[in-house]
């Protein structure tokens, strides 16, 4: 019966027990479908639809807009790749980055990224509980501080209660939630794309600068999944191919992100969308308006639950000695005090949104040396070396892999001098015309990294 009870831990509806611990090989189950259902429900967001939107604004045309988005969705497949050392190691991404920067090394990194999480379950919150705000003014409840606060309270508690519950209702919630998301945003896209104007749109082209801040926009949100897909990869039987789990999780995150993105688009052609849940609004008939707040509110929901999920296994890594479960209370506190001030300080989420948006400095670079670590391993792992602290193949000098550090550090530096944000302007954005080349310091480090490693980094050969 102990064995039974140990097996079906991971079950829907049922408190999670494990956390960045490796899952067991006896209770590894599903397959890489539900990783489609996964990321296919996490990305109905109508953050896409706003994202689409802006590279309309940044002066390219409808065409030239759609290829961004399209290019955009297609880093879905790396990010899905990433997914197979979650299957090799049976532990969380945090954790298995570890292999690349060191025990100590890897700290900075999950400090930042617990940041980001909690940064974008706060901009999430605040979009689904504005939604449902305005959603309760048109079925004739009073607005004012008291339908905020009953939003609010809805949003969290819809998020919370997911992420709490852990890693199969997760998954449970992601799948159902996507069928009623999709039908809902097919009928908003039968209602934007007819009056869509294909044409350039008036004055000169974008240029290199207008481009380039198209593709931060537009891949910004891919990239801020990379320290989290082995945390939905972790309890898959070992068996999973590659190729399996690559192309499932890649077309989930692709159509959705896709669909949405190339609805921003199509948008922007039509009306203003400087504010874009009204922009968008004001194209759909009066009757569906309710629907679409609805699913304003849904898909912030279904991208703040894998966040916030997410963000409890960070905490765990970051040394928190709590259950996943339990961690996940701070997670959910500090994301409710966050959305209180940014529902009620406006220059607050101004703010938070520009300070996200800088961290990519660090997270474009940070990805660029794990996937490159990925590769040279081939996603091998020595799985305990991982939890072993100072007594494991991960430990290096004091903690540190200084070739992880250092690329980490170049890739930085490179992304500093070339990003064009509302905090920062890098010193070569001018002589580069105004473009933001951040992204590339992921190339940047990564290749830094393979040099200086390729002939020492091996993948490990696990005993027979």
């Amino acid at each position: 019966m102990g064995q039974q009870e140990t097996i079906d831990v991971d079950e829907v509806f049922r408190v999670e027990t494990h956390g960045i611990d490796p899952i067991p090989d006896a209770e590894r189950h599903g397959s890489a479908k539900d990783l489609f259902w996964l990321w296919f429900g996490s990305n109905l967001t109508f953050t896409y639809v706003i994202n689409g939107a802006l590279a309309v604004a940044f002066g390219l045309s409808f065409w030239q807009a759609t290829a961004v988005v399209v290019i955009g969705g297609l880093s879905f497949f790396a990010i899905s790749a990433a997914g197979l050392s979650g299957i090799r190691t049976g532990t969380a991404t945090l954790v298995i980055s570890r292999a690349a920067f060191g025990v100590r090394g890897n700290f900075p990194a999950g400090v930042l990224n617990w940041v980001v999480s909690i940064g974008y379950t706060i901009v999430n919150t605040v979009v689904g509980t504005l939604a449902l705000e305005v959603f309760f003014a048109e079925i004739g409840w009073q607005s004012g501080t008291a339908g905020r606060a009953v939003a609010l309270l809805t949003t969290l508690a819809l998020t919370f209660a997911v992420a709490m519950w852990g890693h199969a209702t997760v998954q449970f919630a992601e799948r159902w939630m996507a069928y009623v998301l999709a039908a809902g945003f097919g009928v908003l896209l039968l209602f934007v794309l007819p009056g869509t104007d294909t044409a350039a749109p008036a004055g000169a082209a974008p240029g290199l600068s207008g481009w380039s801040l198209a593709f931060v926009v537009m891949l910004a949100g891919p990239f801020s999944y990379l320290p989290m897909p082995a945390d939905y990869t972790r309890y898959l039987p070992r068996t999973t191919s590659l190729k399996s789990l690559t192309w499932m999780g890649a077309l989930g995150g692709f159509l959705s992100s896709v669909a949405l993105g190339i609805a921003g688009v199509a948008a922007a052609t039509q009306t203003d969308m400087t504010d874009a849940v009204a922009g968008a609004e004001s194209l759909l008939p009066g009757w569906f308006q309710p629907l679409f707040l609805a699913l304003v509110l849904g898909g912030s929901v279904t991208n703040s639950i894998i966040t916030l999920y997410s963000s409890s296994l960070n905490l765990q890594v970051l040394g928190i000695p709590w259950s996943r479960a339990r961690a996940i209370v701070i997670s959910a506190a500090v994301t409710a005090l966050g959305s209180l001030a940014a529902l009620f300080l406006t220059d607050f989420t101004t703010s938070l949104l520009s300070f996200l948006s800088l961290l990519i400095i660090v997270f474009a670079p940070w990805g660029g040396v794990f996937l490159a670590d990925m590769l040279l391993r081939r996603c091998h792992y020595d799985a305990d070396a991982l939890h072993t602290g100072s007594t494991g193949a991960y430990w290096y000098r004091s903690g540190y892999h200084p070739a992880g550090i250092t690329a980490l550090l170049t890739g930085m530096t490179f992304a500093a001098l070339t990003c064009d944000s509302e905090l920062w302007t890098g010193p070569l954005v001018a002589p580069l015309g105004g473009a933001d080349l951040t992204l590339l310091g992921a190339a940047v480090s990564g290749l830094t990294y393979w040099a200086l490693t390729r002939r020492r980094v091996a993948a490990y050969a696990p005993a027979a």
